[in-house]
């Protein structure tokens, strides 16, 4: 076994992965719950879609529970999707059921890949591409560029559709903002920031706010939230899954009216 096999091995795989999806149907930025539960959902549809993760692992906030317990709560209504992910739960009471972080995001990044998703960690998002009123793209760099703040120019991936999945910050509806200089398809035309905890009504909220906010721009999870502002909900995900779900569900409708 000689070393520069293994090198090659690596850079020639992942390079070939990497040029396959520089065109996608969907570019999804950000591996927390709902960007990746977006991506499972388009996969089993064979819908080509990468997502795009700047932090080393993928899984957002939800590897680290509620205050580093790794537990989460989720409510009963969407047990039989973690019953088809292979996720284990146990009942806590009538509503609330709890589950294993790092299972759950480990189940849910393994089904995302074998339905045919891509996840890219260590990318960063730093612009979007926009042409006749309509994003079709994203500008990309690897993350320790812009941790170290580096002058290095970026790369482009084609999409059709673009989900922001980032959470809490909605990076990319903010990076639109401030480059585009238009408006959002929002009560505010802007990004409102998300309110205080209060989980049930943002549970509510998410499912309603993930939708379409600019041509070829969705929003999905906490950035969803973020974007239209309502309540953030703590470390409670059923919503984040169901958002994640929707916005799959309206993309894959998008995608069949471009085809007709």
């Amino acid at each position: 076994m000689d070393e520069i096999d293994i090198s090659k091995a690596i850079i020639e795989d992942f390079i070939k992965n990497f040029l396959d999806n520089l065109t996608v149907d969907v570019a999804i930025i950000g591996a927390g719950p709902s960007g990746l539960m977006c991506a499972y959902r388009l996969a089993q549809s064979r819908i080509k879609v990468a997502v795009f993760e700047r932090q080393l692992r993928a899984g957002g906030g939800m590897p680290g529970g509620g205050m580093m317990f790794n537990s989460i709560a989720i409510q009963k209504d969407i047990l039989g999707l973690f019953g088809e992910l292979g996720i284990s739960v146990r009942k806590y009471n009538e509503q609330i059921y709890v589950a294993n972080s790092i299972e759950t995001i480990s189940a849910l990044c393994y089904q995302a890949i074998k339905n045919g998703a891509r996840i890219f960690n260590l990318m960063s998002v730093e612009d979007v591409v926009i042409r006749t009123d309509k994003i079709c793209g994203i500008v990309i760099n690897w993350s320790a560029v812009n941790w170290s703040k580096l002058h290095v120019d970026p790369l482009v991936v084609k999409a059709k559709f673009v989900v922001d999945a980032t959470g809490h910050d909605a990076e990319i509806c903010r990076i639109f903002e401030k480059k585009m200089e238009k408006k959002l398809i929002t009560p505010t035309g802007s990004v409102a920031g998300e309110k205080s905890m209060w989980a049930e009504e943002g549970e509510k909220q998410i499912i309603c706010n993930t939708k379409e906010v600019y041509p070829g721009l969705f929003v999905c999870g906490m950035a969803a939230n973020a974007v239209f502002g309502s309540p953030r909900m703590g470390a409670i995900f059923g919503g984040m899954f169901l958002s994640g779900e929707k916005a799959a569900d309206i993309i894959k409708e998008k995608l069949i009216s471009l085809h007709r």
